[in-house]
């Protein structure tokens, strides 16, 4: 059997030859998020908080009635809205 010798010191100096590049490391500039509402949705947004006070009184009204015993549920009024959910589409 015949082994050939190889000169290991030309691997090496083939993998010395090899340059990698230097990974750079500082990070890219990134530009910062940035949100802008528009005139018409703070408008908006003011509009709906109106209307959630609104909502809240009432809803403190219903929970009054409720706790007091006097909130009646108008029986033929909850059917009419069951049978327009059900029937009436």
């Amino acid at each position: 059997m015949n082994i050939d010798k190889t000169n290991s010191s030309s691997f090496i100096q083939s993998y010395q030859k090899m340059q990698v590049a230097p990974v750079s490391k500082t990070k890219p500039l990134q530009k910062e998020d940035e949100l802008q509402i528009s005139n018409e949705a703070k408008a908006m947004f003011e509009k709906n908080a109106s209307v959630d006070v609104e909502r809240q009184e009432k809803i403190q009204l219903l929970k009054a009635q409720v706790s007091s015993g006097e909130y009646q549920v108008d029986v033929s009024k909850v059917a009419d809205k069951v049978h327009q959910f059900w029937f009436d589409k």
